[in-house]
């Protein structure tokens, strides 16, 4: 029988600085925030004489006013790359400078809201490209069941060297009108064409089911941590275990990061005691302790990393590992063991600023180095997911001989 997947309704130079700071906006705006995003300024009690100001700055400026032969770029740009020059002193890359229009748009990339046909897109160890639709999205509307394969997109067939990227960009648009996409799918043995419209989807941060090809393996794919993240967790595992799943797969694979909460309280899930975490800052150290009363604390446990495995993730993954509660497969991960909080500006624009450090249950730091797997792999040239395959292999194993 298919197994519906489940969901709740998820930027030291003038040159670079611009280019960085958009990245790493994108990539990290999942990336461990501590409590609350966009607070207020913090108050200083007390001003050093040689933060007081900037005068240097104010003598070029009028030098500068006075002899320089071209035109000026416009005071605010000159005002943001003296704000990314400042930063850049810092070394540290997480902590950058964004301008209003990427700054607004931070909710958005939050918020995980497309225009498409609401699937998730997987790729299995055949190379196969594999649907699994969001609950009430229009690709379930229009039929689509989880685990149909696709072989094509507007006639276009797809191959071994179809790129997941490609495919995943082709099943969104523009919600206009009746924009959508035509797919050739293989469902239960038949081969059939559908047209799908593109509506405004809303990304789930939670996707679970039970595996294809052993159905005592459950599958959780924890796609970012947000405010919803552990109510989801919640909910996945209690369908999980209603299907009397006997081993957990968790994947968080490509998954940025979080909200630190969010992270601790999905731990916790998975760990029934001890340390999930230290959070260590300017003037203390915190320990996050896991919350007795997981859903998933005693059944034989996989966790799927990657290089795009960070900060809110690798927290997870580290302490299910140091706890001793599962293994990690996969490659080294990104390696982004720091806590940012964002400050919005008086004119729109918003500053990141690197506020703690955390070390995995054992004291073992990650900023910069990462968490290396128990099983590495190599990621295959097809995109095949081999990682996959070596967990549910791994899990077999450990449950015949118990």
């Amino acid at each position: 029988m298919k197994i519906t997947t489940q969901y709740s309704g998820v930027l030291r130079s003038i040159l670079t600085g611009a280019v960085a700071g958009i990245i790493l906006a994108i990539s990290f705006m999942g990336g461990f925030y501590a409590r609350g995003l966009f607070p207020s300024q913090p108050q200083v009690s007390s001003i050093p004489v040689e933060s007081a100001g900037y005068p240097l700055l104010d003598e070029v400026q009028s030098l500068i006013d006075q002899i320089y032969l071209r035109e000026q770029p416009d005071y605010i740009q000159r005002q943001y790359a003296a704000v990314r020059g400042m930063l850049g002193t810092l070394e540290d890359p997480n902590t950058f400078f964004i301008d209003p229009p990427v700054a607004r748009s931070e909710a958005d990339v939050l918020a995980g809201t497309y225009g498409g046909i609401g699937v998730l897109v997987n790729r299995n160890e055949e190379g196969e490209f594999v649907l699994y639709p969001f609950t009430d999205s229009p690709a379930q509307m229009a039929g689509i069941q989880d685990g149909a394969i696709l072989v094509a997109i507007n006639n276009d067939p797809i191959t071994l060297e179809t790129s997941l990227d490609a495919v995943d960009q082709a099943l969104r648009g523009e919600v206009i009108d009746d924009n959508g996409v035509e797919l050739t799918i293989i469902q239960d043995d038949d081969e059939m064409t559908q047209f799908v419209v593109f509506d405004v989807i809303n990304v789930p941060s939670v996707i679970w089911r039970t595996l294809d090809t052993d159905q005592r393996i459950g599958y959780l794919q924890i796609l970012r941590f947000t405010a919803r993240t552990p109510d989801e967790v919640i909910e996945g595992l209690t369908e999980l275990n209603r299907l009397d799943i006997s081993a957990l797969i968790v994947d968080v694979r490509n998954n940025s990061g979080g909200l630190l909460d969010s992270s601790v309280n999905v731990a916790s899930q998975f760990i029934d005691s001890g340390v999930v975490i230290y959070e260590v800052t300017k003037q203390s150290e915190h320990t996050f302790n896991a919350e007795r009363g997981g859903l998933a604390i005693d059944v034989p446990l996989v966790v799927l990393v990657n290089a795009r495995t960070a900060s809110a993730a690798e927290l997870v993954a580290g302490a299910i590992r140091d706890n001793e509660r599962g293994i990690l497969i996969g490659q080294i991960t990104f390696g982004k063991g720091t806590v940012q909080q964002i400050f919005t500006l008086s004119d729109g624009s918003s500053v990141h600023i690197t506020s703690a450090e955390w070390l995995t249950p054992s004291r073992t730091p990650i900023a910069g180095v990462g968490l290396t797997p128990d099983i590495e792999m190599i990621p295959d040239e097809n995109g095949r997911d081999v990682e996959l395959g070596e967990a549910t292999r791994y899990l077999q194993l450990q449950l015949e001989t118990e």
